[in-house]
């Protein structure tokens, strides 16, 4: 019997733009939650437009909405508003990621909905958080990185850069849906209305930065980034092939420096060094070792250098660029794509992450802006000549063509 989808009978409503609550919201519907993502009219979330490389459609957009129903709505008027509660007094959770004060401004704050929709669990996503100098700011992915200092350690000495993915936008959306998912676990037990729940970029990336934290805290050393390795562990890196490839070679502790210096490139002299009998050490003097196994890599194809590794023991992997893991075997031996509607037709598309089994995840369709507008304010009771003057006064927006 197949599992059936872990969050079927939750409703979400969400107010997002970019990335962020995208994010978290995406997160649910791959869990079966129904998803109403609540767009203005007039051009809708702006990610939409970032691009139109997937046949006329914008990448972020595409792959942060799968799965959700997309209703027009101006709720810069009463009528639209009041949609908006209507939508509320049948859903378990608003997610949010608006401008600082947009959902005070439209009446829908935390205590707003404590008094008018006890049983929604409010979730608001933000730049910095409440209570402090840059409460007031707006935050993006990169400002939020460069803020908490991922930028610093990421790059070379001397030339900071951004982490690839949007690290801030992902991990707080992500850790705002652990937050919904552990209220709804326990909303049984809970006494007066749902508790509200606050989470931001900065918060999440001072987290995910906690080791380069703590290290500096009680070192007094902002350690410098090293590219492709880790100021945390030595040897860990990247190095060139014979057949102009590249190698990541990686250990984690003694026993594993021990085989690669004696197993994979024989160096026995190096494993018997004093100098390097342990992690600190191996940092200390990284350019020695980077030095001994690049010369090693050097003299061998990749296919060779990676099959010694597996038999010694080492983790190692091949850098790929985006174009080599769309075509990457380990995708493609696991079924790990599937085709997904769009409103530019079917395209590729990655499963979730978690393989729960016997549960396949819905992987919905990408709304078009207003696609979903009639049905659902059909199904909270509007009828469609009422519709048909909302639209006439810009509250709802036509279906996208």
């Amino acid at each position: 019997m197949p599992t059936p989808a872990p969050l079927a009978g939750i409703t979400v409503v969400t107010l997002e733009q970019a990335v962020s609550a995208p994010m978290c919201t995406r997160t649910l519907a791959d869990f079966g939650a129904r998803v109403i993502k609540i767009e203005n009219p007039r051009g809708g979330d702006f990610a939409r437009h970032y691009d139109d490389v997937v046949n006329g459609l914008a990448a972020h957009f595409v792959w942060a909405n799968r799965g959700k129903e997309s209703v027009a709505l101006d709720l810069k008027t009463t009528e639209g508003l009041d949609i908006l509660h209507r939508l509320l007094d049948r859903a378990d959770v608003l997610v949010s990621n608006l401008a600082p004060g947009s959902t005070a401004r439209l009446g829908i704050s935390p205590p707003d909905l404590s008094d008018r929709h006890p049983d929604v669990i409010p979730v608001e996503i933000d730049g910095y958080g409440s209570g402090g100098p840059l409460s007031h700011k707006r935050a993006y992915d990169l400002l939020a990185q460069a803020e908490s200092g991922a930028c610093a350690v990421t790059g070379y000495p001397g030339m900071p850069a951004k982490p690839g993915p949007p690290m801030a936008d992902i991990s707080t959306g992500l850790y705002a849906a652990l937050s919904i998912l552990a209220l709804l676990y326990s909303r049984g037990r809970r006494d007066g209305a749902a508790p509200a729940v606050t989470v931001s970029l900065f918060d999440t990336m001072t987290d995910i930065m906690g080791y380069p934290l703590t290290y500096t805290q009680h070192s007094g050393i902002d350690q410098q980034p090293l590219g492709m390795s880790s100021p945390a562990v030595a040897p860990y890196g990247a190095y060139r092939t014979a057949d102009d490839q590249t190698v990541v070679l990686g250990t984690t502790n003694d026993a594993e420096w021990q085989r690669l210096a004696r197993d994979i490139i024989g160096r026995p002299d190096l494993a018997d060094d004093a100098r390097f009998s342990t992690n600190s050490g191996r940092v200390a003097h990284r350019e020695i070792l980077d030095e001994a196994i690049g010369s090693w890599c050097a003299q061998y194809d990749l296919a060779h250098v990676q099959k010694t590794a597996d038999a010694a023991g080492i983790g190692n992997a091949r850098y790929n660029l985006p174009s080599e893991v769309l075509e990457h075997p380990q995708l493609s031996a696991r079924d790990r794509w599937r085709r997904i509607d769009t409103p530019a037709g079917p395209i590729p598309s990655l499963l979730p992450p978690p393989v729960i089994a016997g549960f396949d995840p819905p992987m919905g369709a990408v709304p078009g802006l207003g696609e979903h507008t009639e049905t659902v304010l059909t199904e909270i009771g509007l009828t469609e000549d009422e519709i048909a003057v909302l639209r006439g006064r810009g509250v709802v927006g036509p279906a996208e063509s």
